[in-house]
């Protein structure tokens, strides 16, 4: 299979930097992904396409942007998939499962948090799954490495996970040719505990108030181990299961 990446930001440069798959952006080749006019004749040679574009700014009530990259980007990325026979792999969000249960699965009713980031996300993931004829969704949070920041919240807690073991995974499930949806990430931690293995000097600090950052994005990773055990030998099971 010959893979496409959409975007190179902090993700996308990742997957680039561990498998040296094609990519294009707006800053190398100069596509409006709210304009799919300027890239669809960019795809034809691929079977795979990776979409790794979003408006992350969580705290942004930037309406218009959210919508436009978030959602109405990914629908015409669904159009164009199914009209040239391409298989869409989107990364999605774990914020999706701001408001759902404790550990939820890739089955479990996933609920926006409360900024226009989690829902055009939550209607993004909604789109494909409803029009897609071919995909896979991943739903995970990457940060950069090491942590940037003075301060980390002890009270938040997810399966997310530096940038680098994030694409490692994502690259496993997309070479082993999964579908569907998958929760991706490591064990549960809290972001101050993450902070740590890279910044031994950050600070813990509260979310006193839920807003646009969710304090619980907890998800299983069940059915993702379960696959990558056909795939890759016991040792390497062991790491994505746990990283002690």
């Amino acid at each position: 299979m010959k893979n496409l990446i959409l975007g190179d930001g902090l993700l996308g440069s990742e997957l680039v930097r561990q498998t040296d798959w094609d990519y294009i952006s707006r800053k190398k080749d100069g596509i409006d992904f709210t304009d799919y006019s300027t890239y669809e004749h960019l795809l034809e040679s691929y079977n795979e396409i990776i979409n790794c574009i979003a408006y992350t700014d969580t705290y942004s009530e930037e309406k218009d942007r959210h919508w436009n990259v978030n959602f109405a980007g990914v629908a015409d990325l669904v159009h164009l998939c199914n009209f040239h026979n391409k298989k869409l792999i989107h990364i999605s969000s774990d914020y999706l499962y701001t408001h759902s249960k404790e550990n939820a699965s890739e089955e479990d009713v996933p609920v926006h948090c409360r900024n226009w980031y989690g829902y055009t996300k939550l209607l993004a993931d909604s789109h494909i799954q409803l029009k897609s004829k071919n995909f896979l969704l991943l739903r995970g949070t990457h940060k950069k490495e090491p942590f940037t920041y003075g301060n980390a919240w002890a009270n938040q807690k997810g399966n997310f996970d530096y940038v680098s073991v994030m694409s490692r995974l994502y690259i496993k499930l997309i070479e082993n040719n999964a579908n569907g949806i998958y929760n991706v990430g490591t064990e549960v931690k809290t972001m101050s505990d993450l902070a740590k293995q890279t910044k031994f000097d950050v600070e813990w600090c509260y979310i006193r108030r839920e807003g646009s950052i969710p304090n619980n994005v907890t998800m299983s990773i069940d059915k993702m181990n379960k696959l990558l055990q056909w795939f890759i030998s016991l040792p390497d099971v062991g790491w994505c299961i746990t990283r002690k």
